[in-house]
């Protein structure tokens, strides 16, 4: 059994190869470093990761709920799950006390989700005006503004290229977006962009130049660079913006990656649009979800 789980604690990193193409590369990533981590928390414990028991699956679960969301620990198991699926292994995660342990954990964190602060249209036009009148500043304007408009997840932004948008007669944009975190099929969704935020897009696309296929790419010293943007770009942006303007720290902390998203779906209700027509809009399946974007606009709906 020991020689088998030496195997195995080789072979993991080869087997989660065949998953490459069928998950999105963000959740690839998550995956790898849950079970990295599993594995080095099973040598600092002197435990076999593979086969894993589910005494040591729930031991793990349990402290990494110290520090941990729930949603981090679900993933955690999954990624546990996925490694034992890929190594045909049997599957410790399914087993009742791992179950009562996840159990114990959820009801040990009764709290609502945290959400983020929503970039809704007066803090856009602050974050807007206060970027610099450089190449870069330039990119991170038609960012702001585009990424609020089609109400966009930070993953969806940076994917987007110059072959997604289509300039319309009348001085407006219609953009598919062609792969989301509910879209994992690449089935693509249609979104609009104001005549303000068309206008960002082409001088952004004039100053850089058409060569480039991904819409927003890093610009280095002046120089724009041929290759997509890192999510973490986006949430860098929003919250550096946010300290610009002069905002205080707790504050800036509140923003994140979806503000965008958040702040234009409380924008669209206090317009007066119906839930139907704001999930439409954002590609949202999720009524819950969307419950949660919409609470602090409803406020202001109602008086």
């Amino acid at each position: 059994m020991a020689h088998l789980s030496v195997i195995h604690l080789l072979n993991w990193r080869s087997e989660f190869i065949r998953l490459e193409g069928a998950y999105a590369p963000a959740t690839m990533r998550a995956y790898y470093a849950d079970v990295t981590l599993f594995v080095k928390w099973c040598k600092a414990n002197t435990l076999p990761p593979f086969p894993a028991t589910p005494s040591s699956v729930s031991r793990f679960l349990e402290e990494q709920s110290q520090e941990k969301s729930i949603s981090t620990v679900k993933r955690r198991l999954y990624s546990i799950r996925k490694a034992h699926q890929l190594l045909r292994l049997p599957d410790p995660t399914t087993d009742q006390d791992v179950f009562l342990t996840l159990r114990r954990i959820r009801r040990s964190k009764l709290s609502r989700p945290r959400q983020a602060k929503g970039l809704t249209q007066d803090y856009l036009q602050k974050f807007i005006d206060v970027q610099p009148d450089t190449l870069l500043g330039l990119r991170n304007r038609a960012m702001l503004a585009l990424g609020y408009d089609l109400l966009t997840r930070r993953s969806e932004l940076v994917a987007l290229n110059v072959q997604d948008l289509l300039f319309r007669e009348d001085g407006t944009m219609k953009v598919l977006i062609r792969r989301s975190k509910a879209d994992p099929f690449g089935q693509g969704r249609l979104a609009f962009a104001s005549h303000r935020t068309t206008r960002l897009v082409e001088m952004w696309i004039g100053r850089r130049g058409p060569e480039i296929e991904p819409l927003f790419c890093p610009v280095y010293h002046g120089v724009p660079i041929d290759r997509c943007l890192s999510v973490t770009t986006v949430k860098r942006i929003i919250k550096s913006s946010a300290r610009d303007i002069g905002l205080p720290e707790a504050e800036v902390n509140a923003f994140s990656g979806h503000s965008m998203r958040v702040g234009a779906a409380q924008d669209l209700l206090t317009k007066g649009l119906d839930t139907a027509a704001i999930m439409r809009a954002g590609g949202w399946k999720s009524l819950n979800v969307l419950a949660r974007y919409l609470e602090h606009a409803e406020h202001n709906v109602w008086t």
